[in-house]
């Protein structure tokens, strides 16, 4: 008998007749070759995000078909569709304007077509996100494939990939210590191969953190893109959705504030991006689920870091895979998680650890006694200039660096930085310190990853490596150096960091969690009071909404009215 609650009968179109709506749709279906049978089975979609702007997710297609194996096999219907994609060098102005867009297009293709259960492909930084907080919305079940790392290439006998090597190349670029011809030259090694960034970039920390949080099958997240080994994850994936669509294992079934503080354990861990706040925050959101930074701060503050892979470390993604991949970093943790949490699988994070078997030697992972930095990779930062919160990836930053008292040359937004980075009037020392502003959610807008500003031309040619470089946008997880990102409230909302001036003092203190103007209270009041926001109130479509309902870093850069209603 069918099961008019499941399959071809779910979510059926509303035509003021049930029984009329059910025969057109499997009429047009049938136009694809369907029969009854088969269309009386459960459907898994199966998101496609294929593009040819998009590299990272250039293995998708053959992702789908072993997806569709696993789900065939297990007495399903696959059912793929197209939502849009965003990769991070091919969006304008910043892929973290779409990210929202793209969770909009995913929830509300998951609510219109009927499924019963989807299994999630993403992998550039912002799709894996996109995805499961337009998926946490809609609450059906769903499992995440993520695409996989590239491998890594070879430059002059030296390993590279992207895109800690981009940034380390292009900066050896702009300081004259390479010429033209091996800047292009190494261009063609970066990405030797399809797949998301191979370092500890955002697209690895949340490939990485999604298998923490409990939506991805163990041991999901580091196989190479281009690997056999990728391949056999894709169809055991679709065998999972069907088991999962059989259960009605929808997230809010499994998931608890604990899955997620777990993968915020694991993120501090890995020496993640800090993006991976940022995405995580307002994925919890969907459901429900308030993250504290400061409490992220107080929670893994001793946690030690221990995944040596670049920007923080030495290896690559591939070599993460080779030493166990996250199952082997959660035996280390375990002292450190819920262990009580369950995943998609139906297993307790537990029965996951007490099922591995690690005995062979190797490099990237680290005991906890033996960490890489020895804890809290990432802190949150509070102050006058940040009543809000802003944070630092202090694994990637210089030591030396961690407390420091500069003076401050103002970068009004990106026009103004390009203009006069490399002037040689600029008034900077390598003690300076840079701020750029107007470039968090609503002023840029998007919050770019800008907060990496270039190193002074002048000042690269003496040498100088690092910084203290604040600003209210995000940077890459591929990136390095001493960087003060996400300060809120921003600059384009009155913040206090709209308010300094060239030539004040700014005083930053990471053991004490501490980010000063070194102003008065009252010196910085009067400067706020009379400073007047630029405000644009001719805006259209996509453009207006982002600006009138995105929220600051520190709840996710989420929109207001996506999170749940009360």
């Amino acid at each position: 008998m069918t099961d008019k609650k499941r399959g071809m009968y779910k979510n059926l179109t509303s035509y003021g007749d049930e029984g009329f709506s059910i025969f057109l749709r499997k009429a047009f279906i049938k136009g694809l070759g369907y029969t009854d049978e088969m269309l009386d089975r459960p459907i898994v979609g199966i998101t496609n995000t294929y593009s040819d702007y998009n590299p990272c997710h250039g293995n998708v297609p053959d992702l789908i078909k072993s997806v569709k194996s696993g789900i065939l096999s297990s007495g399903a219907i696959p059912l793929e569709f197209p939502t849009i994609t965003v990769h991070e060098s091919f969006a304008h102005p910043t892929s973290m304007y779409l990210r929202n867009l793209m969770s909009i297009d995913t929830e509300e293709m998951l609510r219109a077509q009927p499924m019963d259960a989807c299994v999630l492909i993403g992998g550039c930084d912002k799709t894996v996100p996109a995805q499961l907080m337009g998926a946490f919305s809609t609450d059906i079940p769903v499992i995440q494939l993520v695409t996989g790392p590239m491998l890594t290439g070879s430059h002059r006998g030296e390993r590279v990939g992207a895109c800690t090597d981009c940034r380390r190349y292009w900066a050896k670029f702009r300081a004259e210590e390479i010429d033209e011809d091996e800047i292009n030259e190494v261009n063609n090694q970066l990405v030797p191969t399809v797949g998301t960034c191979g370092v500890m970039g955002t697209a690895s920390t949340m490939a990485l953190i999604t298998e923490a949080l409990g939506i991805m099958l163990p041991n999901g997240a580091c196989a190479p893109a281009v690997s056999a080994e990728r391949k056999r994850i894709a169809e055991e994936t679709g065998r999972v959705a069907v088991e999962i669509a059989s259960k009605d294992l929808r997230p809010s079934k499994f998931l608890t504030i604990k899955n997620f503080q777990n993968a915020l354990t694991v993120l501090s861990a890995i020496g993640g991006s800090t993006n991976g706040i940022v995405h995580l925050t307002a994925i919890a959101g969907r459901l429900g689920f308030d993250l504290n930074l400061n409490d992220f701060d107080e929670m893994t503050k001793n946690t030690p870091m221990i995944v040596d892979l670049k920007p923080s470390g030495s290896g690559y993604m591939e070599d993460l895979f080779k030493s166990g991949g996250l199952p082997r970093i959660l035996v280390e943790l375990k002292d450190y998680l819920h262990l009580d949490t369950l995943s998609v699988t139906g297993q307790t994070l537990k029965q996951l650890i007490d099922k591995t078997n690690f005995t062979w030697p190797q490099e990237i992972i680290r005991k906890k006694d033996n960490p890489i930095f020895e804890k809290g990779s990432i802190a949150v930062l509070n102050g006058n200039l940040a009543p809000g919160s802003a944070i630092i990836k202090q694994s990637a930053a210089s030591k030396e660096l961690l407390y420091h008292e500069g003076k401050v040359e103002v970068f009004e937004n990106l026009e103004d930085l390009a203009s006069r980075i490399d002037s040689d009037d600029l008034d900077v020392t390598k003690d300076s310190i840079l701020l750029l502003r107007n470039i968090g959610p609503i002023g840029a807008p998007g919050m770019p990853e800008a907060g990496l500003i270039p190193i002074p031309k002048k000042l690269a040619k003496q040498g100088v490596k690092d910084m203290v470089r604040i600003s209210d946008g995000r940077m890459s997880g591929t990136a390095s150096g001493t960087i003060v990102l996400h300060v809120c409230p921003e600059s384009a909302v009155g913040g206090p960091l709209n308010v300094v001036e060239s030539g004040d003092f700014i005083k930053l203190d990471v053991n004490n969690r501490s980010l000063e103007l070194m102003l008065s209270d009252k010196e910085i009041k009067l400067r706020m009071d009379n400073k007047k926001l630029n405000i644009n109130s001719k805006r259209r479509g996509y453009n207006k909404l982002f600006h009138e309902t995105v929220l600051q870093a520190d709840k996710g850069v989420d929109f207001d009215f996506l999170r749940p209603v009360e």
